[in-house]
Protein backbone atom coordinates (compact mmCIF):
# COMPACT_ATOMS: atom_id res chain seq x y z
CA UNK A 1 0.00 0.00 0.00
CA UNK A 2 1.29 3.65 -0.69
CA UNK A 3 0.76 6.89 1.20
CA UNK A 4 -2.19 8.16 0.00
CA UNK A 5 -3.31 5.06 -1.98
CA UNK A 6 -4.17 1.60 -0.37
CA UNK A 7 -5.71 -1.32 -1.79
CA UNK A 8 -8.39 0.24 -2.89
CA UNK A 9 -8.04 4.19 -3.26
CA UNK A 10 -7.40 7.00 -0.94
CA UNK A 11 -9.94 6.79 2.07
CA UNK A 12 -10.41 8.26 5.22
CA UNK A 13 -13.14 10.47 7.32
CA UNK A 14 -14.04 13.13 5.33
CA UNK A 15 -12.86 17.04 6.52
CA UNK A 16 -10.63 15.45 8.77
CA UNK A 17 -8.53 13.07 7.12
CA UNK A 18 -9.77 13.47 3.71
CA UNK A 19 -9.69 17.31 3.15
CA UNK A 20 -10.78 19.24 0.48
CA UNK A 21 -7.44 20.70 0.20
CA UNK A 22 -6.21 17.06 -0.19
CA UNK A 23 -8.44 16.11 -2.76
CA UNK A 24 -7.70 19.26 -4.50
CA UNK A 25 -4.24 18.14 -4.70
CA UNK A 26 -4.72 14.71 -5.67
CA UNK A 27 -6.82 15.92 -8.41
CA UNK A 28 -3.87 18.59 -9.80
CA UNK A 29 -1.42 15.61 -8.97
CA UNK A 30 -3.85 13.03 -11.12
CA UNK A 31 -4.06 15.71 -14.10
CA UNK A 32 -0.50 16.19 -14.67
CA UNK A 33 0.57 12.62 -14.47
CA UNK A 34 -2.63 11.82 -17.21
CA UNK A 35 -1.52 14.62 -18.91
CA UNK A 36 1.80 13.29 -19.46
CA UNK A 37 0.27 9.71 -20.39
CA UNK A 38 -2.13 10.78 -22.39
CA UNK A 39 -0.19 13.22 -24.22
CA UNK A 40 -2.67 15.95 -24.38
CA UNK A 41 -2.89 19.59 -23.21
CA UNK A 42 -6.30 19.20 -21.73
CA UNK A 43 -6.96 15.58 -20.48
CA UNK A 44 -10.88 14.91 -20.41
CA UNK A 45 -11.36 13.45 -16.83
CA UNK A 46 -15.10 11.93 -15.55
CA UNK A 47 -16.11 12.42 -11.75
CA UNK A 48 -18.97 10.15 -10.18
CA UNK A 49 -19.57 10.16 -6.81
CA UNK A 50 -22.02 7.71 -4.47
CA UNK A 51 -24.23 9.33 -2.06
CA UNK A 52 -22.77 10.64 0.78
CA UNK A 53 -23.35 14.09 1.87
CA UNK A 54 -19.61 14.71 1.50
CA UNK A 55 -19.02 13.59 -2.00
CA UNK A 56 -20.44 16.82 -2.79
CA UNK A 57 -17.69 18.66 -1.06
CA UNK A 58 -15.04 16.51 -2.32
CA UNK A 59 -16.81 16.76 -6.21
CA UNK A 60 -16.06 20.79 -5.47
CA UNK A 61 -12.85 20.22 -4.69
CA UNK A 62 -11.75 17.92 -7.32
CA UNK A 63 -12.94 20.03 -9.97
CA UNK A 64 -11.17 23.33 -8.69
CA UNK A 65 -7.74 21.32 -8.95
CA UNK A 66 -8.56 19.09 -12.33
CA UNK A 67 -9.10 22.67 -13.98
CA UNK A 68 -6.94 24.37 -12.24
CA UNK A 69 -4.10 22.37 -14.68
CA UNK A 70 -5.59 22.62 -17.19
CA UNK A 71 -7.61 19.58 -17.20
CA UNK A 72 -11.58 19.14 -18.53
CA UNK A 73 -14.11 17.31 -16.30
CA UNK A 74 -17.23 15.71 -16.95
CA UNK A 75 -19.46 15.00 -14.17
CA UNK A 76 -21.28 11.90 -14.21
CA UNK A 77 -23.26 12.33 -10.95
CA UNK A 78 -24.49 9.95 -8.66
CA UNK A 79 -23.38 6.39 -9.86
CA UNK A 80 -21.79 3.27 -9.15
CA UNK A 81 -18.10 2.65 -9.65
CA UNK A 82 -18.73 0.35 -12.39
CA UNK A 83 -20.48 2.75 -13.98
CA UNK A 84 -17.06 5.24 -14.24
CA UNK A 85 -14.47 2.74 -15.50
CA UNK A 86 -17.23 1.77 -18.08
CA UNK A 87 -18.22 5.38 -19.40
CA UNK A 88 -14.26 6.31 -19.66
CA UNK A 89 -14.66 4.62 -23.31
CA UNK A 90 -17.69 5.61 -23.90
CA UNK A 91 -17.10 9.29 -23.62
CA UNK A 92 -13.47 8.94 -24.87
CA UNK A 93 -11.92 10.77 -21.58
CA UNK A 94 -8.36 9.95 -20.29
CA UNK A 95 -9.38 9.08 -16.98
CA UNK A 96 -12.30 8.35 -14.37
CA UNK A 97 -12.17 9.26 -10.80
CA UNK A 98 -15.43 8.02 -8.36
CA UNK A 99 -15.64 9.52 -4.74
CA UNK A 100 -16.58 6.61 -2.23
CA UNK A 101 -15.90 4.49 0.75
CA UNK A 102 -17.55 2.03 -0.86
CA UNK A 103 -19.02 -0.06 2.35
CA UNK A 104 -17.81 2.47 4.93
CA UNK A 105 -19.96 4.22 7.35
CA UNK A 106 -20.81 7.37 5.50
CA UNK A 107 -18.79 9.70 7.37
CA UNK A 108 -16.21 8.19 5.44
CA UNK A 109 -15.14 9.10 1.91
CA UNK A 110 -13.00 7.81 -0.67
CA UNK A 111 -11.15 9.05 -3.96
CA UNK A 112 -10.42 6.39 -7.12
CA UNK A 113 -9.07 6.45 -9.88
CA UNK A 114 -9.31 4.65 -13.31
CA UNK A 115 -7.11 5.06 -16.44
CA UNK A 116 -8.03 5.89 -19.44
CA UNK A 117 -8.41 1.86 -20.52
CA UNK A 118 -10.76 2.02 -17.50
CA UNK A 119 -8.55 0.33 -14.54
CA UNK A 120 -7.74 1.19 -11.63
CA UNK A 121 -4.52 3.07 -12.07
CA UNK A 122 -1.52 1.56 -11.81
CA UNK A 123 0.77 1.36 -8.74
CA UNK A 124 3.14 3.37 -11.06
CA UNK A 125 1.12 6.06 -11.53
CA UNK A 126 -0.53 6.11 -8.16
CA UNK A 127 2.89 6.66 -6.68
CA UNK A 128 3.79 9.51 -8.81
CA UNK A 129 0.49 10.85 -7.70
CA UNK A 130 1.87 10.83 -4.09
CA UNK A 131 5.07 12.16 -4.97
CA UNK A 132 3.64 15.42 -6.35
CA UNK A 133 1.10 15.53 -3.68
CA UNK A 134 3.69 14.33 -0.44
CA UNK A 135 6.72 15.75 -1.37
CA UNK A 136 6.33 18.33 -3.91
CA UNK A 137 8.29 16.15 -6.45
CA UNK A 138 7.75 18.68 -9.11
CA UNK A 139 5.64 22.20 -8.77
CA UNK A 140 1.96 22.17 -9.52
CA UNK A 141 1.21 23.85 -13.09
CA UNK A 142 -0.37 26.98 -12.99
CA UNK A 143 -2.42 27.64 -16.43
CA UNK A 144 -3.91 30.73 -17.34
CA UNK A 145 -6.60 31.79 -20.02
CA UNK A 146 -7.85 29.16 -22.21
CA UNK A 147 -5.15 27.00 -20.38
CA UNK A 148 -7.90 26.07 -17.58
CA UNK A 149 -10.19 23.58 -17.71
CA UNK A 150 -13.76 23.38 -18.07
CA UNK A 151 -16.86 21.20 -16.18
CA UNK A 152 -19.93 19.72 -18.30
CA UNK A 153 -22.27 17.35 -17.23
CA UNK A 154 -22.94 13.79 -18.90
CA UNK A 155 -26.62 13.67 -18.86
CA UNK A 156 -26.90 10.26 -20.30
CA UNK A 157 -24.64 8.68 -17.91
CA UNK A 158 -26.71 6.36 -16.14
CA UNK A 159 -28.91 5.29 -19.41
CA UNK A 160 -25.45 4.46 -21.28
CA UNK A 161 -24.14 2.36 -18.07
CA UNK A 162 -27.44 0.49 -17.96
CA UNK A 163 -28.32 -0.69 -21.67
CA UNK A 164 -24.54 -1.99 -21.25
CA UNK A 165 -25.52 -3.74 -18.54
CA UNK A 166 -28.41 -5.36 -20.61
CA UNK A 167 -26.62 -5.99 -23.36
CA UNK A 168 -24.61 -8.93 -21.63
CA UNK A 169 -27.80 -10.28 -20.08
CA UNK A 170 -28.09 -13.82 -22.29
CA UNK A 171 -31.60 -14.82 -20.80
CA UNK A 172 -34.08 -12.27 -19.37
CA UNK A 173 -35.46 -11.90 -16.65
CA UNK A 174 -39.37 -11.88 -17.34
CA UNK A 175 -41.52 -13.86 -14.41
CA UNK A 176 -39.38 -13.37 -11.25
CA UNK A 177 -39.97 -11.72 -8.23
CA UNK A 178 -37.14 -10.30 -6.82
CA UNK A 179 -35.91 -7.94 -4.00
CA UNK A 180 -32.85 -5.47 -4.33
CA UNK A 181 -31.65 -3.74 -1.44
CA UNK A 182 -29.42 -0.65 -2.81
CA UNK A 183 -27.82 -0.23 0.27
CA UNK A 184 -28.96 3.81 -0.10
CA UNK A 185 -26.31 4.17 -2.36
CA UNK A 186 -25.07 4.68 -5.82
CA UNK A 187 -27.30 1.88 -6.98
CA UNK A 188 -30.50 3.91 -5.91
CA UNK A 189 -30.06 5.63 -9.22
CA UNK A 190 -29.69 2.50 -11.48
CA UNK A 191 -31.11 -0.80 -9.93
CA UNK A 192 -34.88 -0.62 -10.34
CA UNK A 193 -34.47 0.26 -13.74
CA UNK A 194 -32.37 -1.90 -14.48
CA UNK A 195 -34.25 -4.82 -13.64
CA UNK A 196 -37.51 -4.07 -14.14
CA UNK A 197 -36.64 -3.59 -17.53
CA UNK A 198 -34.84 -6.78 -17.59
CA UNK A 199 -38.74 -8.30 -17.06
CA UNK A 200 -38.04 -8.72 -13.26
CA UNK A 201 -40.80 -7.64 -10.48
CA UNK A 202 -38.78 -5.72 -7.94
CA UNK A 203 -39.12 -4.74 -4.73
CA UNK A 204 -36.97 -2.04 -3.64
CA UNK A 205 -35.39 -2.03 -0.20
CA UNK A 206 -33.09 0.83 0.96
CA UNK A 207 -33.04 3.28 -2.63
CA UNK A 208 -33.74 6.66 -0.52
CA UNK A 209 -30.67 7.94 0.06
CA UNK A 210 -30.57 11.28 2.60
CA UNK A 211 -26.88 11.62 2.57
CA UNK A 212 -26.04 10.22 6.00
CA UNK A 213 -28.27 6.70 5.59
CA UNK A 214 -26.05 5.05 3.23
CA UNK A 215 -24.70 1.73 4.30
CA UNK A 216 -26.68 2.07 7.42
CA UNK A 217 -27.72 -1.33 8.70
CA UNK A 218 -28.26 -1.91 4.68
CA UNK A 219 -27.15 -3.55 2.09
CA UNK A 220 -24.65 -6.51 1.16
CA UNK A 221 -22.42 -5.85 4.91
CA UNK A 222 -26.43 -5.92 6.41
CA UNK A 223 -28.29 -8.47 4.78
CA UNK A 224 -30.79 -9.09 7.54
CA UNK A 225 -33.69 -7.19 6.28
CA UNK A 226 -33.13 -8.59 2.97
CA UNK A 227 -33.52 -11.66 4.32
CA UNK A 228 -36.65 -11.43 5.96
CA UNK A 229 -38.05 -9.69 2.93
CA UNK A 230 -37.60 -12.47 0.65
CA UNK A 231 -38.90 -14.70 3.12
CA UNK A 232 -41.96 -12.98 4.16
CA UNK A 233 -42.91 -12.17 0.61
CA UNK A 234 -41.92 -15.19 -1.15
CA UNK A 235 -39.88 -14.17 -3.59
CA UNK A 236 -37.31 -16.07 -5.60
CA UNK A 237 -33.95 -14.26 -4.44
CA UNK A 238 -32.41 -10.82 -3.36
CA UNK A 239 -29.54 -9.01 -4.04
CA UNK A 240 -27.71 -6.71 -2.02
CA UNK A 241 -25.23 -4.18 -3.27
CA UNK A 242 -22.65 -2.35 -1.34
CA UNK A 243 -22.92 1.62 -1.30
CA UNK A 244 -20.92 2.24 -4.56
CA UNK A 245 -22.27 -1.19 -5.99
CA UNK A 246 -19.48 -2.67 -7.16
CA UNK A 247 -19.86 -5.57 -4.71
CA UNK A 248 -23.21 -8.06 -4.71
CA UNK A 249 -24.34 -10.71 -2.38
CA UNK A 250 -27.53 -12.41 -2.82
CA UNK A 251 -30.23 -14.60 -0.70
CA UNK A 252 -31.83 -16.94 -1.68
CA UNK A 253 -35.77 -17.93 -1.53
CA UNK A 254 -35.08 -19.81 1.78
CA UNK A 255 -33.50 -16.40 3.27
CA UNK A 256 -29.96 -18.24 3.47
CA UNK A 257 -27.09 -16.01 2.40
CA UNK A 258 -25.01 -16.71 -1.13
CA UNK A 259 -21.86 -15.06 -0.57
CA UNK A 260 -19.22 -14.05 -3.01
CA UNK A 261 -17.84 -18.05 -3.54
CA UNK A 262 -21.26 -19.32 -3.99
CA UNK A 263 -21.68 -16.76 -6.64
CA UNK A 264 -18.52 -17.22 -7.92
CA UNK A 265 -19.00 -20.91 -8.21
CA UNK A 266 -22.09 -20.78 -9.81
CA UNK A 267 -21.02 -18.42 -12.19
CA UNK A 268 -18.06 -20.52 -12.73
CA UNK A 269 -19.62 -23.87 -13.56
CA UNK A 270 -21.97 -22.14 -15.93
CA UNK A 271 -19.41 -20.27 -18.05
CA UNK A 272 -16.91 -23.07 -18.40
CA UNK A 273 -20.51 -25.77 -19.85
CA UNK A 274 -20.81 -23.04 -22.22
CA UNK A 275 -16.51 -22.85 -22.93
CA UNK A 276 -16.78 -19.16 -21.89
CA UNK A 277 -14.32 -19.53 -18.97
CA UNK A 278 -10.57 -18.68 -20.25
CA UNK A 279 -8.05 -21.08 -19.67
CA UNK A 280 -11.00 -23.12 -17.39
CA UNK A 281 -9.89 -21.03 -14.47
CA UNK A 282 -11.29 -18.86 -11.65
CA UNK A 283 -9.25 -16.46 -9.81
CA UNK A 284 -10.35 -15.98 -5.85
CA UNK A 285 -8.09 -14.59 -2.87
CA UNK A 286 -6.33 -16.11 0.01
CA UNK A 287 -10.07 -15.09 1.35
CA UNK A 288 -11.86 -17.48 -0.88
CA UNK A 289 -13.58 -20.49 1.46
CA UNK A 290 -11.76 -23.93 1.55
CA UNK A 291 -14.90 -24.90 0.10
CA UNK A 292 -14.58 -23.01 -3.32
CA UNK A 293 -10.89 -24.61 -4.10
CA UNK A 294 -12.49 -27.76 -3.44
CA UNK A 295 -15.38 -27.03 -5.59
CA UNK A 296 -12.76 -26.41 -8.62
CA UNK A 297 -11.01 -29.26 -7.92
CA UNK A 298 -14.29 -31.33 -7.65
CA UNK A 299 -15.73 -30.07 -11.19
CA UNK A 300 -11.96 -29.95 -13.03
CA UNK A 301 -11.84 -26.14 -12.49
CA UNK A 302 -8.41 -24.61 -12.20
CA UNK A 303 -7.95 -22.34 -9.05
CA UNK A 304 -5.98 -19.67 -8.93
CA UNK A 305 -5.69 -17.48 -5.56
CA UNK A 306 -4.13 -13.64 -5.02
CA UNK A 307 -3.59 -11.17 -2.17
CA UNK A 308 -6.82 -9.94 -0.82
CA UNK A 309 -8.59 -6.95 -3.02
CA UNK A 310 -9.85 -6.98 -6.04
CA UNK A 311 -6.87 -5.17 -7.93
CA UNK A 312 -4.59 -8.27 -7.04
CA UNK A 313 -7.66 -10.04 -8.59
CA UNK A 314 -7.75 -8.32 -11.69
CA UNK A 315 -3.90 -8.16 -12.01
CA UNK A 316 -4.09 -12.23 -12.01
CA UNK A 317 -6.54 -12.03 -14.58
CA UNK A 318 -5.04 -9.64 -16.98
CA UNK A 319 -1.47 -11.05 -16.64
CA UNK A 320 -2.36 -14.80 -17.15
CA UNK A 321 -5.15 -14.15 -19.58
CA UNK A 322 -8.44 -15.33 -17.01
CA UNK A 323 -11.37 -13.85 -17.75
CA UNK A 324 -13.56 -14.79 -13.94
CA UNK A 325 -12.85 -14.25 -11.09
CA UNK A 326 -13.64 -12.29 -7.55
CA UNK A 327 -14.19 -12.16 -3.72
CA UNK A 328 -15.99 -13.77 -0.96
CA UNK A 329 -17.31 -9.99 0.09
CA UNK A 330 -18.88 -9.60 -3.48
CA UNK A 331 -16.28 -8.26 -5.79
CA UNK A 332 -16.68 -10.23 -9.24
CA UNK A 333 -15.54 -9.45 -12.08
CA UNK A 334 -16.51 -10.68 -15.78
CA UNK A 335 -13.15 -9.25 -17.95
CA UNK A 336 -15.41 -9.83 -20.48
CA UNK A 337 -18.26 -7.27 -19.64
CA UNK A 338 -16.17 -4.95 -17.22
CA UNK A 339 -13.02 -3.77 -16.10
CA UNK A 340 -13.95 -3.85 -12.69
CA UNK A 341 -16.19 -5.37 -9.80
CA UNK A 342 -19.49 -4.99 -11.00
CA UNK A 343 -22.49 -5.65 -8.40
CA UNK A 344 -25.22 -4.74 -10.96
CA UNK A 345 -23.85 -6.75 -13.99
CA UNK A 346 -23.14 -9.59 -11.13
CA UNK A 347 -26.68 -10.19 -9.70
CA UNK A 348 -27.83 -9.67 -13.61
CA UNK A 349 -25.50 -12.68 -14.43
CA UNK A 350 -26.43 -15.20 -11.53
CA UNK A 351 -30.40 -14.31 -11.92
CA UNK A 352 -30.20 -14.79 -15.12
CA UNK A 353 -28.83 -18.24 -15.10
CA UNK A 354 -31.55 -19.31 -12.31
CA UNK A 355 -34.40 -18.11 -14.51
CA UNK A 356 -33.07 -19.95 -17.89
CA UNK A 357 -32.35 -23.23 -15.60
CA UNK A 358 -36.09 -22.04 -13.90
CA UNK A 359 -34.77 -23.80 -10.88
CA UNK A 360 -34.39 -22.07 -7.58
CA UNK A 361 -31.47 -20.79 -6.09
CA UNK A 362 -31.23 -22.62 -2.99
CA UNK A 363 -30.61 -26.10 -5.34
CA UNK A 364 -28.13 -24.57 -7.66
CA UNK A 365 -26.28 -23.61 -4.53
CA UNK A 366 -25.45 -26.95 -3.41
CA UNK A 367 -22.80 -27.75 -5.80
CA UNK A 368 -20.68 -26.09 -2.94
CA UNK A 369 -20.37 -27.02 0.49
CA UNK A 370 -18.95 -23.70 2.20
CA UNK A 371 -16.29 -24.62 5.25
CA UNK A 372 -17.89 -22.82 8.52
CA UNK A 373 -15.28 -19.73 9.14
CA UNK A 374 -14.63 -16.97 12.17
CA UNK A 375 -13.98 -13.48 10.87
CA UNK A 376 -13.34 -11.26 13.57
CA UNK A 377 -11.78 -7.42 13.57
CA UNK A 378 -9.80 -6.01 15.80
CA UNK A 379 -9.73 -2.45 16.35
CA UNK A 380 -5.54 -0.92 15.93
CA UNK A 381 -4.08 1.94 15.99
CA UNK A 382 -2.20 3.12 13.14
CA UNK A 383 1.11 2.26 15.37
CA UNK A 384 -0.21 -0.75 16.29
CA UNK A 385 -0.68 -1.90 12.62
CA UNK A 386 3.02 -1.28 11.94
CA UNK A 387 4.00 -3.56 15.39
CA UNK A 388 1.61 -6.33 13.84
CA UNK A 389 4.07 -7.35 11.73
CA UNK A 390 7.14 -7.22 14.40
CA UNK A 391 5.11 -8.83 17.96
CA UNK A 392 6.86 -12.18 18.31
CA UNK A 393 3.61 -12.84 20.61
CA UNK A 394 1.41 -12.58 18.08
CA UNK A 395 3.30 -14.33 15.56
CA UNK A 396 3.78 -17.18 17.87
CA UNK A 397 0.06 -17.50 18.47
CA UNK A 398 -0.52 -17.56 14.68
CA UNK A 399 1.97 -20.43 14.18
CA UNK A 400 0.54 -22.26 17.01
CA UNK A 401 -3.28 -22.26 15.28
CA UNK A 402 -1.44 -23.45 12.48
CA UNK A 403 -0.38 -26.98 14.17
CA UNK A 404 -3.53 -27.19 15.90
CA UNK A 405 -5.10 -27.20 12.87
CA UNK A 406 -3.28 -29.37 10.72
CA UNK A 407 -4.91 -30.04 7.59
CA UNK A 408 -8.48 -29.53 8.70
CA UNK A 409 -8.27 -25.62 8.58
CA UNK A 410 -6.29 -23.01 7.89
CA UNK A 411 -5.88 -19.43 9.79
CA UNK A 412 -5.22 -15.61 8.07
CA UNK A 413 -4.21 -12.95 10.00
CA UNK A 414 -3.99 -9.91 8.07
CA UNK A 415 -4.41 -6.09 8.25
CA UNK A 416 -7.17 -4.34 6.57
CA UNK A 417 -6.28 -2.53 3.27
CA UNK A 418 -8.87 0.30 3.74
CA UNK A 419 -9.20 0.61 7.83
CA UNK A 420 -7.57 0.37 11.00
CA UNK A 421 -8.26 -3.06 11.83
CA UNK A 422 -6.42 -6.58 11.43
CA UNK A 423 -8.98 -9.63 10.74
CA UNK A 424 -8.34 -12.58 12.03
CA UNK A 425 -10.27 -15.30 9.68
CA UNK A 426 -10.15 -19.53 10.85
CA UNK A 427 -12.06 -21.94 9.13
CA UNK A 428 -12.13 -25.35 9.72
CA UNK A 429 -14.47 -28.61 9.53
CA UNK A 430 -14.80 -28.28 13.62
CA UNK A 431 -16.41 -25.00 14.25
CA UNK A 432 -16.40 -25.16 17.99
CA UNK A 433 -12.25 -25.52 17.89
CA UNK A 434 -12.00 -22.40 15.04
CA UNK A 435 -14.41 -20.40 17.37
CA UNK A 436 -12.35 -21.19 19.96
CA UNK A 437 -8.93 -20.36 18.40
CA UNK A 438 -10.44 -17.09 16.45
CA UNK A 439 -11.38 -15.55 19.76
CA UNK A 440 -8.08 -16.63 21.35
CA UNK A 441 -6.46 -14.93 19.05
CA UNK A 442 -8.16 -11.47 18.40
CA UNK A 443 -7.99 -11.29 21.91
CA UNK A 444 -4.50 -11.33 21.79
CA UNK A 445 -3.97 -9.11 19.25
CA UNK A 446 -6.01 -6.90 21.11
CA UNK A 447 -3.99 -7.10 23.86
CA UNK A 448 -0.81 -6.44 22.26
CA UNK A 449 -1.79 -3.79 19.94
CA UNK A 450 -5.23 -3.04 19.90
CA UNK A 451 -6.70 0.57 20.11
CA UNK A 452 -8.18 1.86 23.42
CA UNK A 453 -11.77 1.33 23.75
Amino acid sequence: MGRLFGTDGARGIANTELTCELAMNIGRAAAMVLTDSAGGAHPKILIGKDTRRSSYMLEGALIAGLCSVGADVVLLGAVPTPAVAFLIKEYKADAGIMISASHNPFEYNGIKIFSGDGFKLPDALEEEIESIVIDRSKPYYTPVGDGLGRVSRALDAREKYISHIIETVPYRLDGMRIAIDCSNGSASSTAEHLFTRLGAQCFMLADKPDGTNINENCGSTHLESLQRFVVENGLQAGVAFDGDADRCLAVDEKGSVIDGDFIMAICALDLASRNKLSRNTAVGTVMSNMGFSRFCADNKLRFVSTDVGDRYVLEAMLREGYNFGGEQSGHVIFLDYSTTGDGQLTAAQLLSLVNRRRAQLSSIATLMTKYPQVLINVKVTNEGKLHFFTNQAVRTKIDEVKKELGDDGRILVRLSGTEPLVRVMLEGLDKEKINRLANETADLIREKIGAPS
